[in-house]
């Protein structure tokens, strides 16, 4: 594995003291995830600044198709990185080589057939997520771009999900630096000198996120050549691509059934009327802020458990869990004393509103459900963690139950008790949800097998 792994950017989990590696690999990768989370709070602050409420609003009912293309392009992407740090595990060059290249083939039809799909149904789910009618042509517009070039951000998703299945965290951030800086002024740009209005925000988060795929490429191509594929590598092996393709599609299912059910819950939130629409928007802003803490644990433990699972360590892998477990408590307790106090105030500043609807719901949805994240966080870290040692149903029933639960509010519980419903909504379902998830984990064979102690220290 040090032979794979030779270059001191790179972080081998396999071995050793485990603790600070995981924080020197997850501190990139929370910046990173906040660099990236800029893209659309960049567009947020941006738009309801300068094009007030409705164009807020507009973004936010096309937010549910936008989260679940994107949930689908790095649902596949995070899942074919995991096959790549399963590979490194193994510390066999060859084989992680072929499966560099199957992921490259199976994301490139993927991507083609999500991009297609999506162009064509773009219309009917819009109307489908009753999509107010003063909003419906400035949400339209807004995900035109965002289609169009799905593959921009499937390829940076891949090739900075590679980088990490070897465990360097450190490049993709210094590449979503610079293109977050190059969003930031292109939105501005295109927003307001340029009135291209809503659209512009998208081409400029494109644009952006572009600028950091190709870096990717070229570090990749000089500084982690053990990543590259040769052209024999391409001959299919069908192990390898049954693999890849069945982790790749699993993750992607996943997400998709998770950000589906967030877009159930938008027909509700639509039905609500404008101001509503813009409050549950910037208040989705605000939580996502706070999620990123958790994406990095997330990202850091995905790594950990397929790199120790491809070496056969399950006594390291549940001593990493425990640790992520941890991670989640204290950041829950952070967010809650910023969140509980500060939840008007960060609204005020995100959305630019001044109306009494948009900061009083989105204020009372951020102090609901800030003490959540802590049940959130382990959902994700234990989910991740079965995705990472090879399970591929039982966390996609994790996601069944998300989607069962937000029909279920959608279309009996948001009619009759309105906005209150969609806050108690997600932390309500993520209880259902980490109770299977523990069960499936901890009662795994894989996860029960072998308890000893292990000799080196968690240091």
């Amino acid at each position: 594995m040090s032979r794979v792994l030779a270059e001191r950017r790179f972080t081998d989990f396999t071995k050793g003291p485990f603790i600070r590696p995981m924080l020197r690999f997850a501190l990139p990768v929370l910046f990173c995830n906040a660099f990236q989370l800029l893209y659309n709070t960049v567009d947020t602050v941006v738009i309801g600044h300068a094009l007030g409420d409705q164009a807020l609003a507009a973004v936010g009912s096309a937010g549910a198709v936008f989260e679940i293309l994107l949930a689908l392009a790095m649902g596949m992407a995070t899942g074919l990185g995991i096959t790549v740090g399963r590979s490194c595990g193994t510390a066999d060059s060859i084989k992680i080589r072929k499966t560099v290249a199957s992921s490259l083939v199976i994301a490139l039809v993927c991507t083609v057939i999500l991009t297609a799909g999506a162009y064509i149904v773009l219309n009917p789910l819009l109307r489908l997520l009753h999509t107010p009618e003063e909003v419906y042509g400035m949400a339209h517009d807004y995900l035109v771009p965002v289609i169009l070039f799905l593959f921009v951000t499937m390829a940076y998703n891949l090739f900075a999900g590679f980088l990490r299945a070897v465990g360097n965290s450190v490049a993709p951030l210094i590449f979503l630096i610079i293109s977050s800086c190059l969003n930031v002024g292109l939105d501005i740009l295109f927003i307001v000198p340029l009135g291209m209005g809503v659209q512009g925000a998208a081409i400029a988060t494109v644009a952006a996120q572009a600028v950091a795929a190709v870096i990717c490429v070229f570090y990749i191509l000089r500084r982690a050549r053990q990543l590259i594929p040769g052209r024999k590598d391409f001959v299919p092996d069908k192990g390898i691509y049954r693999e890849a393709t069945f982790q790749g599609l699993s993750m992607s299912l996943m997400n998709g059934i998770i950000y589906a059910g967030g877009a159930i819950l938008q027909i509700g939130i639509n039905g609500m009327g404008t101001l509503i629409v813009a409050a549950h928007t910037a208040a989705r802003r605000i939580y996502s802020i706070f999620l990123t803490p958790f994406g990095a644990i997330n990202a850091t433990i995905s790594t950990f458990v397929s790199q120790n699972r491809g070496a056969d360590q399950p006594d390291r892998i549940r001593k990493g869990v425990i640790t992520a477990y941890k991670a989640d408590v204290i950041m829950t307790l952070i967010i809650m004393a910023i969140l509980l106090p500060g939840a008007e105030m960060l609204v005020r500043m995100i959305s630019g509103s001044s109306e009494p609807v948009v900061l009083y719901n989105a204020s009372r949805y951020l102090r609901f459900v800030a003490p959540c994240y802590i049940i959130l966080g382990i959902l994700n870290v234990t989910r991740i963690s079965l995705q990472a040692i090879g399970q591929k149903i039982l966390p996609v029933l994790s996601s069944v139950i998300e989607l069962a639960g937000k029909i279920l509010f959608a279309f009996l519980a948001i009619p009759r008790f309105g906005y209150p419903a969609v806050i108690v909504c997600e932390p309500l379902i993520w209880c259902l949800m980490v109770l299977e998830l523990m069960l499936s984990f901890w009662l795994n064979p894989y996860i029960r097998k072998n308890k000893k102690h292990v000799s080196d220290s968690s240091f």
